[in-house]
C-alpha cells in the first residue's frame, strides 16, 4: 500500500491539495479493468472530482461522465470531451434546453419533471430516464442516505406501476455511499424485486455512484460476477456505473501549517491556515477523523493535539491526535485522503485564503493547476 509518509512535505506550499498522478493512475486502471471484466459502462461523477486539468489523464481510461447541474453538464461537454448523463432532482425552464444540448442522458426525478421536459428533450435526441426509489439502502448516515423515509429522490415502485410512461428508455437508482459490492448485491435484490417488470422495458439501467471499489480490500472480483450475472439476467440492458469516491480514494492530501497553539480547560488546539468548515466539509458533515501524517489516531502517544480550523464558526475543530514530539508554530500538518469531496464543496466563508491545487507527476515535478486570489473571494459577491 502508498504511504503518503514516504514523500518529504517539508517543501510543498501551504495549504495546498496535492494530488498524486501515480495514484491517480492507479485508481484508473483498476476501474478500466473492471469495467472491461463486467462489460458495462463507468463514468466519472463530477460531485466528487471536477478537477478538470487532469481530464486528459482520466480520459485515457474512462472517456464518459455524469453531471448534475447546467455547470457540470457543460464540464463535461467542453473540457471531458463527450455529453454527459446527467441527473438533477429538478430542471428548471431557463437552464433546461442548454443542459439537454450537452446531454445524452437525461434522468428525471419525478414523473411531472418528465412530462414538464419530455418533449424538449425528444428534439434534442435525449435518452431519457426515471429514477426510481427502491426505499432500501444500507448508508447508515441519513445526510447521505438518498432512500431514507421521506427522501425527495426518485419514484417509488408503488407510484409507477406497471408501465413505464412513453418514451422512457432508462432507470437510474442511487443506494450507496463510498460502499461495497455486498452492499450493491442486497439493493440489486431489492430492486429485481420490486422493478423487474420495468427493467424489461428499457434499454439501459445506471446503478448510481457510491461504489468504492478502489478501496483496500474492496472485492472487485465479487463485483465484476454480480455485474455479469445481472447481465446475464437482463442481456437487453446496457448497464452503467457512475462512481466518484472511487476515482480518486487515497489519491492526495491537503497540506497545512501550524499558526498558533492555544490552551483552554487543559486542551491544546493547533490553529491551522486550512479550514474544516470550508476546506473539508465532509469532515463535520458526515463525520469523520481523518488520517494526519506523523501523528497517532488512535490517541496514543506524549503530546495530544486538537487540530483548529481558521474560521470564525465555533465548531470548526476536529480532535483529537497524539505526537510523539510537542508542535511548533510553523509545523506541517498533512491530511491524508483529501481529494474527493473537497475541492468540489470548498466554500470561502469569511474569505478564508483558499488551499491552492497541485499535482505531483510521474517524474516528481509538482505542477501548480490553481491559485487563488483576492479576485475569486470578490468576484463571488458581483
Amino acid at each position: 500500500m502508498h504511504s503518503f509518509a514516504s514523500f518529504d512535505y517539508s517543501e510543498v506550499a501551504s495549504p495546498c491539495y496535492l494530488l498524486e498522478e501515480s495514484l491517480l493512475r492507479k485508481n484508473l486502471e483498476l476501474i478500466k479493468s473492471v469495467k472491461e471484466a463486467a462489460g458495462i459502462e463507468i463514468i466519472l461523477a463530477f460531485k466528487s472530482f471536477a478537477l478538470w486539468k487532469t481530464f486528459p489523464i482520466i480520459r485515457e481510461y474512462i472517456p464518459f461522465s455524469t453531471a448534475s447541474s447546467l455547470s457540470e453538464a457543460r464540464l463535461a461537454f467542453e473540457e471531458m470531451g463527450n455529453k454527459a448523463h446527467t441527473y438533477a432532482p429538478a430542471y428548471t425552464d431557463s437552464e433546461f434546453d442548454t443542459i439537454a444540448s450537452c446531454s445524452s442522458h437525461i434522468t428525471f426525478n419525478s414523473l411531472t419533471q418528465y412530462q414538464r421536459f419530455k418533449d424538449r428533450a425528444a428534439k434534442q435526441g435525449i435518452s431519457c430516464g426515471l429514477r426510481v426509489n427502491p426505499e432500501f439502502s444500507d448508508v447508515e448516515t441519513d445526510l447521505y442516505n438518498p432512500c431514507a423515509p421521506g427522501s425527495r429522490f426518485g419514484v417509488t415502485a408503488n407510484d409507477l406501476g406497471n408501465t413505464l410512461p412513453e418514451g422512457i428508455e432508462g432507470l437510474h437508482f442511487h443506494t450507496l455511499c463510498e460502499s461495497d459490492s455486498y452492499d450493491l448485491m442486497r439493493t440489486l435484490e431489492v430492486i429485481e424485486k420490486r422493478f423487474s417488470h420495468l427493467l424489461k422495458q428499457v434499454k439501459w439501467v445506471n446503478m448510481g455512484g457510491g461504489h468504492l471499489m478502489t478501496k483496500a480490500g474492496y472485492d472487485t472480483n465479487h463485483l465484476i460476477e454480480l455485474l455479469k450475472s445481472f447481465k446475464l439476467r437482463y442481456p437487453h440492458l446496457k448497464v452503467i456505473l457512475e462512481p466518484g469516491s472511487a476515482f480518486t480514494w487515497r489519491s492526495g492530501v491537503l497540506v497545512s501549517t501550524v499558526e498558533d497553539i492555544v490552551t483552554n480547560h487543559g486542551i491544546h488546539t493547533a490553529i491551522l491556515n486550512v479550514s474544516f468548515a470550508c476546506h473539508m466539509p465532509d469532515c463535520l458533515e458526515m463525520p469523520y477523523k481523518p488520517i494526519i501524517i506523523s501523528a497517532n489516531p488512535h490517541n496514543e502517544g506524549k503530546h495530544t493535539y486538537r487540530m483548529g480550523g481558521n474560521s470564525c464558526l465555533s465548531g470548526d475543530y476536529i480532535g483529537t491526535w497524539c505526537f510523539d514530539k510537542p508542535l511548533n508554530i510553523g509545523d506541517k500538518i498533512v491530511f491524508e485522503d483529501m481529494i474527493h469531496y473537497t475541492t468540489v464543496k470548498t466554500t470561502m466563508f469569511n474569505g478564508v485564503s483558499h488551499p491552492s491545487i497541485a499535482i505531483r507527476h510521474l517524474n516528481g515535478e509538482i505542477e501548480t493547476l490553481r491559485e487563488f486570489s483576492y479576485d475569486d473571494y470578490k468576484s463571488r459577491m458581483d
